[in-house]
C-alpha cells in the first residue's frame, strides 16, 4: 500500500470524512444506494473521500470522476465561488468533477445517473492518439506475410 499518498491527508480531515459518511443527505443516501460496491455498470465508488484540502462527496478512482451533490447552502454566492475554486483545484489534480443539485437526483435521477456514466466512459475511452498508432509486433499484428 502507497502509504505516503495516504499520509498527506490529515488525520482530522479524514476523521471529519468518516463522520460525514455517517449523516449523509437524502439525495447522497439514494445516489450511494445505486453507485455503491460496483452496482453501477461495473464502476467502483467511494464516497466522503479526503482529497487534501478537501472532502469530495462521491469518487470513481478509475475514471478520476468527482460527483457532488449541492443542496441549497451552494446557492449562495459566497459558496459558489468557493466550489469553483475548488474544483479549479481538483481539475489541476487531474479530476474531473461533476455537480448537481440535491433536487436533481431526487427528482430525475436516472438523467443525472446516465451524465455520470456518460462522463466515466469518456474518461476511460482511450484518446484518439492511441487509436492511431500502428499494431505492436508483439500484439502478433503488423507482421502479415512473415513467417
Amino acid at each position: 500500500m502507497d502509504t505516503t499518498r495516504k499520509n498527506q491527508v490529515a488525520p482530522k480531515l479524514r476523521s471529519f470524512a468518516k463522520e460525514q459518511r455517517s449523516i449523509p443527505t437524502r439525495a447522497e443516501d439514494l445516489f450511494w444506494q445505486q453507485v455503491r460496491a460496483g452496482r453501477f455498470h461495473g464502476y467502483k465508488f467511494k464516497r466522503q473521500v479526503p482529497i487534501a484540502p478537501y472532502i469530495v462527496d462521491f469518487l470513481c478512482a478509475e475514471a478520476r470522476v468527482i460527483v457532488e451533490l449541492d443542496g441549497a447552502p451552494h446557492e449562495r454566492p459566497e459558496q459558489r465561488a468557493h466550489d469553483e475554486r475548488r474544483d479549479a483545484f481538483l481539475r489541476g489534480q487531474g479530476f474531473r468533477v461533476l455537480r448537481f443539485s440535491n433536487d436533481l437526483i431526487l427528482g430525475n435521477g436516472n438523467l443525472v445517473l446516465d451524465s455520470v456514466r456518460q462522463a466515466i466512459e469518456a474518461e476511460l475511452r482511450p484518446s484518439p492518439d492511441l487509436l492511431r498508432r500502428p499494431p505492436s509486433p508483439a500484439e502478433g499484428r503488423g507482421q502479415e506475410g512473415a513467417s
